[in-house]
Protein backbone atom coordinates (compact mmCIF):
# COMPACT_ATOMS: atom_id res chain seq x y z
CA UNK A 1 0.00 0.00 0.00
CA UNK A 2 2.39 2.64 -1.30
CA UNK A 3 2.24 6.07 0.35
CA UNK A 4 -0.42 5.22 2.92
CA UNK A 5 -0.58 6.05 6.61
CA UNK A 6 -2.07 3.58 9.11
CA UNK A 7 -4.12 4.98 11.98
CA UNK A 8 -5.88 2.90 14.65
CA UNK A 9 -8.88 4.96 15.76
CA UNK A 10 -9.74 5.39 19.43
CA UNK A 11 -13.26 6.79 19.95
CA UNK A 12 -12.39 9.12 22.83
CA UNK A 13 -11.38 12.79 23.15
CA UNK A 14 -7.75 11.63 23.42
CA UNK A 15 -8.23 9.60 20.26
CA UNK A 16 -9.66 12.64 18.50
CA UNK A 17 -6.48 14.62 19.24
CA UNK A 18 -4.34 11.81 17.84
CA UNK A 19 -6.46 11.55 14.68
CA UNK A 20 -6.10 15.29 14.14
CA UNK A 21 -2.34 14.86 14.41
CA UNK A 22 -2.38 12.04 11.85
CA UNK A 23 -4.45 14.20 9.51
CA UNK A 24 -1.94 17.03 9.88
CA UNK A 25 0.89 14.66 9.00
CA UNK A 26 -0.93 13.25 5.98
CA UNK A 27 -1.81 16.68 4.59
CA UNK A 28 1.75 17.98 4.94
CA UNK A 29 3.37 14.86 3.45
CA UNK A 30 0.68 14.20 0.81
CA UNK A 31 0.05 10.74 2.23
CA UNK A 32 -3.24 8.82 2.06
CA UNK A 33 -4.86 8.15 5.43
CA UNK A 34 -6.13 4.62 6.11
CA UNK A 35 -8.20 4.10 9.26
CA UNK A 36 -8.79 0.90 11.15
CA UNK A 37 -11.64 0.90 13.67
CA UNK A 38 -11.03 -2.08 15.96
CA UNK A 39 -13.85 -4.46 16.82
CA UNK A 40 -11.67 -6.83 18.82
CA UNK A 41 -9.26 -6.38 21.71
CA UNK A 42 -6.28 -7.50 19.66
CA UNK A 43 -4.87 -7.81 16.16
CA UNK A 44 -1.77 -9.30 14.55
CA UNK A 45 0.95 -7.64 12.50
CA UNK A 46 3.10 -10.00 10.41
CA UNK A 47 6.53 -8.47 9.92
CA UNK A 48 9.36 -10.24 8.10
CA UNK A 49 10.92 -11.91 11.13
CA UNK A 50 8.31 -11.45 13.83
CA UNK A 51 4.57 -11.62 14.42
CA UNK A 52 3.43 -8.98 16.90
CA UNK A 53 0.20 -9.41 18.82
CA UNK A 54 -1.19 -5.98 19.65
CA UNK A 55 -3.39 -6.10 22.74
CA UNK A 56 -5.52 -2.95 22.77
CA UNK A 57 -6.72 -1.28 25.92
CA UNK A 58 -10.49 -1.15 26.33
CA UNK A 59 -10.77 2.52 25.35
CA UNK A 60 -10.15 1.53 21.69
CA UNK A 61 -13.47 -0.34 21.72
CA UNK A 62 -15.50 2.35 23.45
CA UNK A 63 -18.88 3.29 21.93
CA UNK A 64 -18.57 1.18 18.77
CA UNK A 65 -21.90 2.48 17.46
CA UNK A 66 -20.51 6.02 17.03
CA UNK A 67 -16.85 5.31 16.23
CA UNK A 68 -17.05 5.39 12.44
CA UNK A 69 -19.31 8.46 12.38
CA UNK A 70 -17.02 10.34 14.76
CA UNK A 71 -13.97 9.47 12.67
CA UNK A 72 -15.71 10.52 9.44
CA UNK A 73 -16.77 13.85 10.93
CA UNK A 74 -13.23 14.65 12.10
CA UNK A 75 -11.66 13.71 8.76
CA UNK A 76 -14.18 15.58 6.61
CA UNK A 77 -13.57 18.83 8.51
CA UNK A 78 -10.02 18.62 7.12
CA UNK A 79 -11.29 18.18 3.55
CA UNK A 80 -10.13 14.56 3.29
CA UNK A 81 -12.21 11.63 2.09
CA UNK A 82 -12.05 8.90 4.77
CA UNK A 83 -10.68 5.49 3.75
CA UNK A 84 -11.36 2.65 6.15
CA UNK A 85 -9.71 -0.77 6.33
CA UNK A 86 -12.35 -3.45 5.84
CA UNK A 87 -11.06 -6.94 6.60
CA UNK A 88 -12.21 -10.05 4.77
CA UNK A 89 -12.69 -13.52 6.35
CA UNK A 90 -9.27 -14.60 5.07
CA UNK A 91 -7.69 -11.71 7.00
CA UNK A 92 -8.12 -13.52 10.32
CA UNK A 93 -5.96 -16.04 12.17
CA UNK A 94 -7.90 -18.02 14.77
CA UNK A 95 -10.49 -15.22 14.94
CA UNK A 96 -7.78 -12.55 15.41
CA UNK A 97 -7.63 -9.81 12.73
CA UNK A 98 -4.43 -9.51 10.68
CA UNK A 99 -3.57 -5.94 9.71
CA UNK A 100 -1.43 -5.33 6.61
CA UNK A 101 2.08 -4.01 7.20
CA UNK A 102 2.93 -2.53 3.80
CA UNK A 103 2.29 1.07 4.76
CA UNK A 104 4.59 4.08 4.47
CA UNK A 105 3.91 5.34 8.02
CA UNK A 106 1.94 4.33 11.10
CA UNK A 107 0.66 6.31 14.04
CA UNK A 108 1.10 4.84 17.52
CA UNK A 109 0.38 6.66 20.77
CA UNK A 110 3.01 6.08 23.44
CA UNK A 111 1.12 2.96 24.41
CA UNK A 112 -1.76 1.11 22.82
CA UNK A 113 -2.06 -1.50 25.54
CA UNK A 114 -2.54 0.81 28.55
CA UNK A 115 -5.08 3.47 29.38
CA UNK A 116 -3.99 6.88 28.13
CA UNK A 117 -4.49 8.33 31.63
CA UNK A 118 -1.55 6.20 32.82
CA UNK A 119 0.83 7.26 30.07
CA UNK A 120 3.25 10.09 30.70
CA UNK A 121 6.16 11.68 28.91
CA UNK A 122 9.15 9.35 29.03
CA UNK A 123 7.12 6.16 28.75
CA UNK A 124 6.76 4.27 25.48
CA UNK A 125 5.05 0.91 25.85
CA UNK A 126 6.72 -2.39 25.04
CA UNK A 127 4.33 -3.17 22.17
CA UNK A 128 5.00 0.17 20.48
CA UNK A 129 8.74 -0.35 20.91
CA UNK A 130 8.45 -3.79 19.32
CA UNK A 131 6.57 -2.35 16.33
CA UNK A 132 9.28 0.29 15.89
CA UNK A 133 11.99 -2.36 16.05
CA UNK A 134 10.40 -4.68 13.48
CA UNK A 135 8.53 -2.45 11.02
CA UNK A 136 9.89 -1.32 7.68
CA UNK A 137 8.13 2.04 8.05
CA UNK A 138 8.58 4.97 10.48
CA UNK A 139 6.25 5.31 13.48
CA UNK A 140 4.67 8.63 14.44
CA UNK A 141 4.46 9.06 18.22
CA UNK A 142 1.99 11.96 18.51
CA UNK A 143 1.97 14.62 21.17
CA UNK A 144 -0.76 14.26 23.78
CA UNK A 145 -2.70 17.26 22.45
CA UNK A 146 -2.95 18.17 18.77
CA UNK A 147 -0.35 20.69 17.71
CA UNK A 148 0.53 21.65 14.16
CA UNK A 149 4.23 21.46 13.39
CA UNK A 150 5.94 24.17 11.36
CA UNK A 151 9.37 22.68 10.71
CA UNK A 152 11.23 19.37 10.72
CA UNK A 153 14.15 18.68 13.07
CA UNK A 154 16.33 15.69 12.26
CA UNK A 155 18.75 14.23 14.80
CA UNK A 156 21.98 13.33 12.99
CA UNK A 157 24.82 11.63 14.83
CA UNK A 158 26.69 9.97 11.99
CA UNK A 159 25.40 6.43 12.57
CA UNK A 160 24.20 4.26 9.69
CA UNK A 161 20.56 4.79 10.60
CA UNK A 162 20.97 8.55 10.98
CA UNK A 163 21.59 8.78 7.21
CA UNK A 164 18.14 7.21 6.68
CA UNK A 165 16.70 9.68 9.16
CA UNK A 166 18.22 12.63 7.29
CA UNK A 167 16.95 11.35 3.92
CA UNK A 168 13.46 11.02 5.39
CA UNK A 169 13.69 14.53 6.84
CA UNK A 170 14.60 15.87 3.41
CA UNK A 171 11.64 14.08 1.86
CA UNK A 172 9.19 15.51 4.41
CA UNK A 173 10.69 18.99 4.11
CA UNK A 174 10.33 18.99 0.32
CA UNK A 175 6.78 17.62 0.44
CA UNK A 176 5.61 20.02 3.13
CA UNK A 177 7.62 23.07 2.10
CA UNK A 178 8.67 23.49 5.73
CA UNK A 179 12.20 24.29 6.95
CA UNK A 180 14.61 21.45 7.71
CA UNK A 181 16.79 21.68 10.80
CA UNK A 182 19.52 19.19 11.68
CA UNK A 183 20.54 18.68 15.31
CA UNK A 184 24.05 17.31 15.91
CA UNK A 185 25.83 16.78 19.21
CA UNK A 186 29.55 16.04 18.90
CA UNK A 187 30.46 12.53 19.99
CA UNK A 188 33.25 10.60 18.24
CA UNK A 189 33.92 12.95 15.32
CA UNK A 190 34.80 16.58 14.67
CA UNK A 191 32.58 19.20 13.09
CA UNK A 192 34.11 18.80 9.64
CA UNK A 193 33.24 15.10 9.59
CA UNK A 194 29.57 15.80 10.39
CA UNK A 195 29.45 18.66 7.89
CA UNK A 196 30.76 16.50 5.06
CA UNK A 197 28.43 13.64 6.01
CA UNK A 198 25.38 15.92 5.97
CA UNK A 199 26.38 17.67 2.75
CA UNK A 200 27.04 14.33 1.05
CA UNK A 201 23.61 13.02 2.03
CA UNK A 202 21.90 16.22 0.88
CA UNK A 203 23.73 16.04 -2.44
CA UNK A 204 22.59 12.44 -2.86
CA UNK A 205 19.01 13.48 -2.15
CA UNK A 206 19.26 16.33 -4.65
CA UNK A 207 19.86 13.85 -7.46
CA UNK A 208 16.71 11.92 -6.57
CA UNK A 209 14.21 14.71 -5.96
CA UNK A 210 12.37 13.89 -9.20
CA UNK A 211 10.96 10.87 -7.37
CA UNK A 212 8.90 13.23 -5.23
CA UNK A 213 6.87 14.61 -8.13
CA UNK A 214 6.88 17.44 -10.65
CA UNK A 215 4.32 19.55 -8.79
CA UNK A 216 6.80 20.60 -6.10
CA UNK A 217 8.98 23.64 -6.69
CA UNK A 218 12.62 22.64 -6.17
CA UNK A 219 15.82 24.57 -6.73
CA UNK A 220 18.13 21.64 -7.52
CA UNK A 221 21.14 23.91 -7.78
CA UNK A 222 20.65 25.09 -4.20
CA UNK A 223 19.20 22.30 -2.07
CA UNK A 224 19.88 24.27 1.12
CA UNK A 225 17.65 27.07 -0.16
CA UNK A 226 14.88 24.62 -1.06
CA UNK A 227 15.03 23.07 2.42
CA UNK A 228 15.46 26.40 4.26
CA UNK A 229 18.25 24.49 5.97
CA UNK A 230 19.55 25.24 9.49
CA UNK A 231 22.21 23.28 11.36
CA UNK A 232 21.99 23.11 15.16
CA UNK A 233 25.49 21.99 16.05
CA UNK A 234 26.73 21.48 19.62
CA UNK A 235 30.27 20.64 20.68
CA UNK A 236 29.74 21.69 24.29
CA UNK A 237 27.14 21.18 26.97
CA UNK A 238 25.14 18.18 28.09
CA UNK A 239 22.89 16.60 25.50
CA UNK A 240 19.67 16.79 27.49
CA UNK A 241 20.26 20.50 28.20
CA UNK A 242 20.91 21.25 24.52
CA UNK A 243 17.54 19.70 23.68
CA UNK A 244 16.00 22.99 24.84
CA UNK A 245 17.04 24.45 21.46
CA UNK A 246 14.54 22.16 19.69
CA UNK A 247 11.51 24.26 18.74
CA UNK A 248 8.23 23.47 20.44
CA UNK A 249 6.40 23.35 17.10
CA UNK A 250 8.72 21.10 15.11
CA UNK A 251 8.36 17.48 14.00
CA UNK A 252 11.28 15.55 15.48
CA UNK A 253 12.68 12.80 13.24
CA UNK A 254 15.01 10.41 15.02
CA UNK A 255 16.44 6.92 14.56
CA UNK A 256 16.43 3.98 16.96
CA UNK A 257 18.59 0.90 17.14
CA UNK A 258 16.14 -1.45 18.88
CA UNK A 259 18.37 -3.23 21.38
CA UNK A 260 16.62 -6.04 23.25
CA UNK A 261 16.76 -6.64 26.97
CA UNK A 262 14.84 -9.02 29.19
CA UNK A 263 11.55 -7.16 29.50
CA UNK A 264 11.89 -4.10 27.30
CA UNK A 265 13.30 -2.77 24.05
CA UNK A 266 15.71 0.13 24.38
CA UNK A 267 16.36 2.74 21.72
CA UNK A 268 19.86 3.73 22.79
CA UNK A 269 20.72 6.37 25.37
CA UNK A 270 20.31 9.41 23.09
CA UNK A 271 16.94 8.27 21.78
CA UNK A 272 15.72 7.53 25.30
CA UNK A 273 16.70 11.06 26.39
CA UNK A 274 14.95 12.59 23.39
CA UNK A 275 11.66 10.77 23.91
CA UNK A 276 11.76 11.37 27.67
CA UNK A 277 12.53 15.10 27.35
CA UNK A 278 10.74 16.46 24.28
CA UNK A 279 6.92 16.79 24.17
CA UNK A 280 7.00 17.17 20.37
CA UNK A 281 5.55 14.83 17.80
CA UNK A 282 8.21 12.18 17.17
CA UNK A 283 8.73 10.29 13.92
CA UNK A 284 10.88 7.29 14.82
CA UNK A 285 12.87 5.42 12.18
CA UNK A 286 13.58 1.87 13.29
CA UNK A 287 16.54 -0.35 12.35
CA UNK A 288 14.56 -2.16 9.61
CA UNK A 289 13.31 0.97 7.88
CA UNK A 290 12.86 0.43 4.14
CA UNK A 291 12.98 3.75 2.31
CA UNK A 292 10.30 4.10 -0.38
CA UNK A 293 11.77 7.19 -2.09
CA UNK A 294 15.06 8.27 -0.52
Amino acid sequence: MYNEFLHIFRNTPFGREILLQSLCFCKKTKTLLRLYIPRYHQFLMYFNNKVITVQLDKSFLRSPGTAKKHAEDIIKTEGIEPKFIELMPEDYTASIPNLPVDFTYMCCPRSISDLSTKIGLGYIGTTVRSIIKNSGFPILIPSTVYKEWKSITVFFGGSKNSYNVLRLGVKISVLSGLPLKVFTQTEKHNKEYYRKSIEGTLDECKKRLNDIGDSIEIDKNNILKTLKFEWLYFDKGEFYKNLYSVAHDTLVVVGSYGHSVVKDILFGSKMEQIQATLPNNLLIVGPKYNSKIF
